[in-house]
């Protein structure tokens, strides 16, 4: 009996997963195996970075590494082939790849008993095809690779033998847009590239059929897509691509200032009496802060969290489609954070229950995470307030933008010592100055002075924390 060589050895094509909720796209960061090496059911094999985050993406399957279909650093489109992948024996043969370039094919799933290991990553008991699209018809075989290989071998989740149909395709400023205006994807006509909705689809569905509509200018190119002009000078210029992290936050400040009316309110506030119990949690081993991260900012997020207790109403979100305004029962405390990708915001989820311990290793894990660049799509998303420091880059205050979807952000400035009238006498203390901007959709002044004066007082006094806690 021979064995099958490598080169006989059926060829099975891993496609790039949507790993970031209906994400068309993703950047090949770093390969961790190279053609030749040996890779097996759930190891990772590369890491690439969504408009969301990095996240690392494992094989699943065995075999021998055939070719890597793309360089580090290349953007690659959802459902592309990016590595080729030798296997033989053992489990359900798989569909052959002719030689190259190949045939992006749907391959066969993998044992039914295999659980999916990633977000938006999975794999069903069988394969499924994509919803047709309103107003046309496009047999499967004439389809564009990164489409047809949308499929349930990527993304598609299924209970028992009961198929879910396949997410729309529309990057987050969209699907933010059409939840704003009420508009469910899966009834909207897509007009982009390989079936992506655009801005222009959600607005065509929510306008009067009855009325004539002018012809539509052609749609302007991207500025990313633009061609340099040939007098582009690089010895004095460099141009940098907006994609990933950067691309989504850029896409996402943009839309909530345009869509939350804000209202920034300041306060200038002494804060001695919180740096000193601050120093006091550092050396004392009596209050369970030993080994634990402790700074000024842990206080202030105790102290915003007090204040959204005592003014429950500022927690909330507008439905827009429902013309409703959402209370939360619950706080996901978003912290900004600055990385070489980019400004992330993580959230602790459900920050109102932890005591000041919890909270302190919670902040200490997001940041360090944050930093590693490993901050995953789940932790960015579902945040209801936010706090943002810009007193660590020596700034005295600002005017924050809300994040999407939430109620209020605080922003922190720089604590210095001041001149302050103390007991009636001028002398130097601890000051800083803390902003916060939120959407007076939801929040009156009222509302908004009383959450700020909260957070003032405690900061000023933070003994307040035994009593209003």
């Amino acid at each position: 009996m021979t064995t099958m060589t490598e080169a006989e050895a059926p060829v099975r094509e891993f496609k790039m997963p949507d790993v970031g909720e209906g994400l068309t796209e993703a950047e090949i960061l770093k390969w961790y195996v190279q053609p030749g090496d040996t890779v097996t059911d759930g190891q990772v094999v590369c890491e690439v970075e969504t408009a969301k985050a990095a996240v690392e993406l494992p094989i699943p399957y065995d075999g021998v590494v055939h070719e890597l279909r793309f360089p580090e650093g290349t953007t690659v489109a959802v459902g592309t082939s990016i590595i080729a992948v030798s296997v033989a024996g053992g489990g359900a043969a798989p569909e052959e790849t002719p030689a190259a370039p190949p045939v992006q094919e749907e391959a066969k799933p993998a044992a039914p008993a295999r659980t999916p290991v990633l977000v938006g990553y999975g794999v069903s008991t069988s394969a499924t095809k994509r919803r047709p699209r309103k107003g046309a018809e496009i047999p499967a075989q004439e389809a564009p690779a990164a489409t047809a290989a949308v499929q349930a071998e990527l993304n598609g989740r299924a209970t028992g033998t009961a198929v879910v149909e396949q997410r729309p395709l529309a990057k987050p400023p969209v699907r933010k847009l059409a939840k704003d205006l009420g508009v469910d994807l899966a009834t909207v006509t897509p007009s982009g590239p390989d079936g992506i909705i655009t801005r222009e689809d959600v607005h065509a569905a929510v306008a009067p059929a009855p009325a004539p509509e002018p012809v539509k200018a052609p749609a302007p190119v991207p500025a990313a897509l633009s061609v340099p002009s040939a007098t582009y000078d690089t010895t004095r210029e460099t141009r940098i691509p907006v994609k990933g992290v950067r691309k989504a936050t850029a896409a996402a400040m943009v839309g909530s200032a345009f869509t939350a009316p804000h209202v920034t309110e300041f306060v200038t506030v002494d804060v001695t009496r919180t740096m000193k119990l601050v120093e006091e949690l550092k050396r004392s081993d009596e209050y369970g802060m030993q080994g634990r991260r402790v700074n000024p900012l842990l206080l202030i997020a105790k102290a915003l969290l007090v204040a959204i207790k005592r003014n429950p109403d500022i927690n909330a979100s507008w439905d827009d489609a429902a013309q409703e305004i959402v209370l939360k029962h619950y706080v996901n405390l978003g912290i900004a954070a600055a990385t070489p990708r980019g400004l992330i915001v993580p959230n602790i989820k459900d920050a109102h229950t932890k005591t000041l311990p919890q909270l302190a290793d919670s902040l200490g894990e997001l940041v360090s995470t944050a930093r590693d660049g490993k901050t995953s799509p789940a932790a960015m998303q579902g945040g209801t307030v936010t706090i943002t420091n810009v007193g660590v880059f020596g700034i005295d205050t600002g005017t924050p933008i809300l994040n999407p979807g939430e109620s209020a952000i605080l922003a922190i400035g720089t604590i210095k010592l001041q001149p302050w009238v103390h007991k009636g006498k001028v002398k130097p203390r601890q000051v800083t100055t803390l902003a916060l901007s939120f959407d007076h959709r939801l929040v009156d002044g009222e509302l908004g002075s009383k959450v700020l004066a909260d957070v003032a007082a405690i900061l000023e006094q933070p003994k307040r924390l035994i009593t209003w806690a």
